[in-house]
């Protein structure tokens, strides 16, 4: 499945990108230091005009077919102290679905809540939870709390990339000390080991459709893969040229699209793969090469595409397109 969010700039397409890594940073427990590293709470909180009574809350809800979870996060309570900026989780549910019902199976208020056991009996958690994380970073018991552990793995395994670095000082651009790497990190920084696991433990045999995607991006290069005493490196051999290329003389634009052929291709496909403007830094041409590794990325699992490129959205196959708009302050998708 592919869905594909485009809009103006400012019409708030980032910020779906950011509520799907704020879920999947509270399943992982970091989800205090993902919102410091955007500014804090407050930066993340509706700056438009509330209605009466409204609480001063982020509120994130997410369907995945068979669990809905919802989190609700608020500011510190006084006295605030040195932490004000930090998250305050107020609510949390997690329920499954049965036709039209919904069976909730856990639920946090404030420090306290339950979960039903492996029995399916509802148990109160044993301790008081922390404020400043989810119940599913918390209550890590998978034998007793066995919806609980299903939920935090298949969420905490969701993979956001927007940003590279292509700076001559980029890990990317050295050999990198490496191991099996089934999915790019989000930083890039593996990026030799990720291309050398594709071509060995790829799901679908993607050694040869790596390559294919290197030969049709850079216009009949080849990708030269290397490994020794366990530092990854990597080549592009170009035609006409009588040596092959090194990372460090890659243009940023070359080494960009080989991230992203990492991570489209990844050896162990995740539940969620979500871009947040891949075309980035991209020359026109290499827009349908990118398409086609998106496309192919979607028939192994759930891509989540945020873009301002009309054009690449057009290269997309069977996708949903939604056009992100800004009405009275709130983005709302047509």
């Amino acid at each position: 499945p592919l869905t594909v969010v485009v809009g103006a700039n400012g019409a708030g397409k980032t910020n779906l990108y950011q509520s799907l890594q704020l879920l999947s940073a509270a399943a992982q427990g970091t989800l205090a230091q993902t919102l410091a590293a955007q500014g804090g709470l407050p930066s993340a909180l509706w700056a438009g005009e509330r209605r009466k009574q409204e609480a001063n809350r982020i509120q994130l809800w997410v369907d995945l077919e068979d669990f809905d979870y919802e989190l609700q996060v608020g500011l510190v309570p006084p006295p605030q102290g040195p932490f004000m900026l930090d998250p305050d989780v107020k609510e949390e549910r997690l329920s499954v679905p049965d036709g039209v019902k919904h069976h909730l199976v856990a639920e946090r208020r404030g420090p306290s809540g339950f979960s039903r056991d492996a029995d399916g009996k509802r148990v109160a958690f044993p301790f008081q939870l922390w404020g400043g994380e989810s119940m599913l970073a918390q209550i890590v018991e998978p034998q007793q709390f066995p919806l609980l552990a299903e939920m935090r793995s298949r969420v905490s395994r969701w993979r956001f990339y927007h940003s590279f670095r292509s700076d001559a000082d980029a890990p990317a651009r050295q050999p990198q000390i490496g191991v099996r790497t089934p999915a790019l990190s989000h930083d890039g920084h593996d990026l030799a080991a990720a291309l050398t696991t594709i071509t060995t433990i790829g799901d679908i045999g993607d050694g040869p459709l790596l390559r294919r995607f290197v030969t049709e991006a850079f216009s009949g290069a080849t990708i030269e893969l290397a490994a020794e005493q366990g530092r990854f490196s990597f080549r592009l051999r170009m035609p006409g040229l009588l040596r092959p290329l090194a990372p460090s003389e890659l243009s940023d634009g070359m080494l960009r699209f080989l991230y992203l052929l990492a991570a489209l291709l990844s050896a162990r496909p995740p539940p969620l793969l979500a871009l947040n403007e891949p075309e980035t830094s991209l020359h026109p041409d290499m827009l349908q090469p990118l398409a086609g590794l998106i496309n192919a990325a979607a028939k192994r699992g759930q891509v989540f595409v945020v873009t301002h490129s009309e054009k690449l959205a057009g290269f997309l196959k069977d996708a949903t397109v939604r056009t992100a708009q800004l009405v009275g302050g709130a983005t709302e998708l047509a």
